[in-house]
């Protein structure tokens, strides 16, 4: 019996030490349980975030489109608007060259004209100083009947005689333009003498170098090839700003070819291929050095 109340008494004893770790779990339980609630709750209001930051991020997408399109067109509107200023300003620079070539052409008629009025004064005292003077004792013979009362009447003096030079009232163009006719036709001694005409006449004319120039290739044509070769020179030495001296490089050295002026051709050649890299005359420059570069030396003879 005494083990039994024994045994009842410890276990009694036990009990509440017992009691106290099922409390304790129970009250951890309860804490994981509304830390795990918290966790939902937080889950769920970081998936309803997740959500509207799609919905705003699929709306700024959809701005962002619109943008885009819109920028798009824009930019296509911009890229035809710069296309027709672009086609507009190209129109505007050909009709300013247009009439800036047509105001140059005006004002080399307008010191043409000029030039004529100016020298009047002198022409015309040229033709009175080429009257002779009259003879008292020897007047001059009249056809003019007498008149009926028998008076006589002083014999009048003839008229001066005005002559105009041929270039009067003409401009460095026209004459330019009629030697050029000539220069197409073939009719080059013609041609040569209109276009010295336009540098004697009109020296600081626009088209002086392109005289000069064109008396050379009229020479070249007549197979006068030393009198070519010292008008292109007269080109570059006389009008280095014209728009004619990197032809007259090519052309005279083509001229020296023909004479068999092989070295004298490629210095020409390699001058206006250094001097005017971009010019049309030292395009065809290089082609004839390339040409030259082409062709084999020539084998001495044998003895």
């Amino acid at each position: 019996m005494l083990n039994i109340k024994t045994t009842a008494a410890l276990l009694l004893a036990l009990l509440p030490a017992m009691a106290v770790p099922a409390a304790a779990q129970n009250r951890e339980h309860l804490q994981l349980a509304a830390e795990l609630r918290m966790l939902q709750e937080q889950n769920q209001q970081l998936s309803l975030a997740l959500t509207q930051l799609t919905e705003a991020l699929k709306a700024v997408n959809a701005r962002l489109d619109t943008s885009e399109e819109f920028q798009r067109r824009r930019f296509a509107d911009q890229e035809v608007l710069v296309k027709n200023l672009g086609s507009d300003l190209g129109t505007i620079r050909e009709r300013t060259q247009d009439t800036d070539t047509r105001l140059r052409t005006l004002k080399d008629e307008i010191d043409a004209l000029r030039q004529t009025f100016l020298s009047l004064p002198a022409l015309l005292a040229q033709s009175q100083t080429s009257v002779a003077p009259l003879d008292p004792g020897n007047p001059p013979t009249t056809t003019t009947a007498p008149p009926a009362d028998g008076a006589t009447t002083a014999a009048r003096p003839p008229a001066p005689v005005l002559t105009l030079p041929d270039t009067a009232g003409l401009s460095p163009n026209r004459v330019f333009d009629t030697a050029f006719s000539d220069y197409s036709s073939s009719q080059y001694a013609s041609a040569i003498a209109g276009f010295q005409q336009v540098i004697k006449n009109f020296p600081t004319a626009e088209r002086a170098d392109d005289a000069q120039f064109f008396i050379g290739e009229s020479l070249v044509n007549m197979n006068r090839l030393p009198e070519a070769i010292d008008a292109y020179n007269l080109v570059i030495q006389q009008y280095p700003n014209g728009d004619q001296v990197d032809m007259a490089y090519y052309r005279r050295g083509f001229a020296e070819s023909l004479m068999g002026r092989t070295d004298a051709a490629r210095a020409s050649w390699e001058e206006v291929v250094k001097r005017f890299p971009n010019s049309q005359g030292a395009s065809l420059a290089k082609q004839r050095l390339a040409g030259l570069s082409r062709t084999p030396p020539a084998t001495p003879a044998k003895p």
